[in-house]
C-alpha cells in the first residue's frame, strides 16, 4: 500500500484504513479468515441492548426473521437481506444488529438470509438459498402482515451481487418479483481481477478487497463446473444478456472500491433496459467504508435510507437518524 494510494483516501478514513488487517484468502487460510470477518462485523454492528422482538430462526427457510417492535394494523413492507463476504465468508448472524435496527427504524419485516458458502456450496447453491428465502417471504406475507407489492431485496458486497442475481433469477423463472433492489457496492462481474477484466482501474482494489481476493471468491463460487450460457447472468449479473423488466435499483459505491467500474457499467445496463436506477458514488471511499465512522458513511446511510423510504413507500419520518457520527 503506497503513500500515494493512501493519500487518495477520504481524510476521515486515512488513519483507520492503515490499521485494518487485510484478510488472507486462500484454501488453507479460509477458516481463519471467516472467523476474523465475523468477529469484525460483530464489533462494528452490535445487537441493540433490547431489540424488543427477538429474531427468530425459521426452520423451513434459510432466514432469520426480524419484526419491528411497534405493530401495525396496515400491511408492512419487507426486506430480504443478503450478507457480504465475497461468497466465501460471513453469516447471517453477523448482520443481526443491523437487521434489527432496520426493522425498528422503518417498521418493516426483515428476513436475513443464511445462505450456504462457497467453495463447499458452489453456484447455484448460495443463490438457490436466497431464492428459497424470497419465496418463503412471499408465501408468508399474509401471516407476517406484509404487503407483497412492497418486498425489496438488499445486500452488501457479495450479498449485493447475490441480490442482483436473485432479481434476474426471479424474473427468468416467473417467480415472486421484488419491488426494489438495494445494492451496496455489489460484487457483479466475475472478470474483475482476471486478465479478462473489461476496464482495469489502477486506482481501485488497494484496500480491504483486492483483485486477488476477488478472483478467489469467484473461483470458489464457480467450483469445477462450466457455467451454462443461459445461467451466466445468474452467476455473474454483469454477464446477463437481458436487463429488462427488473425492479428499480439503488447502487452505492466508493470511487476507490474495486467494484466501482462494474457498478457503473451495471447501472448503465439497467438504464439502457428502461430500469430506474439511483447511482451514488462516494469520492475517496474504499470497499466497506460505510461500516466505519466518518462523514461519507453518514451520507451513504442517508442516501440509502432515503432510497428505502422512497422505494418501499414508507412514512417519510422513518429512518431519519443516521445512527453514527463522524
Amino acid at each position: 500500500m503506497t503513500t500515494a494510494m493512501t493519500n487518495l483516501v477520504e481524510a476521515d478514513y486515512r488513519e483507520i484504513v492503515q490499521q485494518i488487517p487485510m484478510l488472507q484468502l486462500s484454501g488453507d487460510g479460509l477458516l481463519s479468515a471467516r472467523s476474523a470477518m465475523v468477529d469484525m462485523f460483530l464489533d462494528l454492528l452490535p445487537l441493540a441492548d433490547d431489540p424488543a422482538i427477538p429474531p427468530r430462526t425459521i426452520d423451513e427457510a434459510p432466514v432469520i426473521l426480524f419484526e419491528p417492535a411497534v405493530s401495525s394494523e396496515t400491511a408492512r413492507a419487507a426486506i430480504l437481506y443478503i450478507h457480504s463476504g465475497g461468497f466465501v465468508m460471513g453469516n447471517a448472524a453477523m448482520m443481526n444488529g443491523y437487521c434489527a435496527r432496520l426493522a425498528n427504524e422503518f417498521g418493516v419485516v426483515i428476513a436475513n438470509v443464511d445462505y450456504r458458502l462457497a467453495p463447499e456450496a458452489p453456484f447455484p447453491g448460495p443463490l438457490e438459498d436466497c431464492y428459497s428465502g424470497l419465496c418463503w417471504l412471499f408465501e408468508q406475507a399474509a401471516m407476517l402482515n406484509v404487503d407483497p407489492g412492497r418486498i425489496a431485496v438488499m445486500g452488501d458486497s457479495g450479498g449485493g451481487g447475490l441480490a442482483a442475481a436473485l432479481c434476474l433469477l426471479a424474473r427468468d423463472r416467473g417467480g415472486p418479483q421484488p419491488s426494489a433492489q438495494l445494492l451496496m457496492y455489489p460484487m457483479l462481474d466475475c472478470r474483475t481481477g482476471s486478465p479478462q477484466e473489461p476496464c482495469p482501474n489502477p486506482f481501485t482494489g488497494a484496500f480491504l478487497w483486492t483483485r486477488a481476493m476477488n478472483q478467489f471468491g469467484w473461483g470458489a463460487m464457480r467450483g469445477h463446473q462450466e457455467v451454462e450460457a443461459e445461467q451466466l447472468g445468474h452467476f455473474s449479473p454483469s454477464l446477463a444478456r437481458d436487463f429488462s423488466a427488473l425492479p428499480p435499483a439503488f447502487i452505492g459505491v466508493g470511487t476507490l472500491d474495486l467494484f466501482v467500474d462494474e457498478c457503473l457499467a451495471y447501472a448503465q445496463h439497467l438504464l439502457r433496459a428502461g430500469v430506474s436506477v439511483e447511482l451514488r458514488t462516494y469520492p475517496g471511499c474504499f470497499h466497506g467504508f460505510d461500516r466505519l465512522p466518518g462523514d461519507p458513511s453518514v451520507r451513504f446511510e442517508r442516501d440509502l435510507f432515503d432510497a428505502i423510504r422512497r422505494m418501499l413507500a414508507l412514512d417519510p419520518s422513518s429512518g431519519t437518524s443516521p445512527g453514527r457520527t463522524a
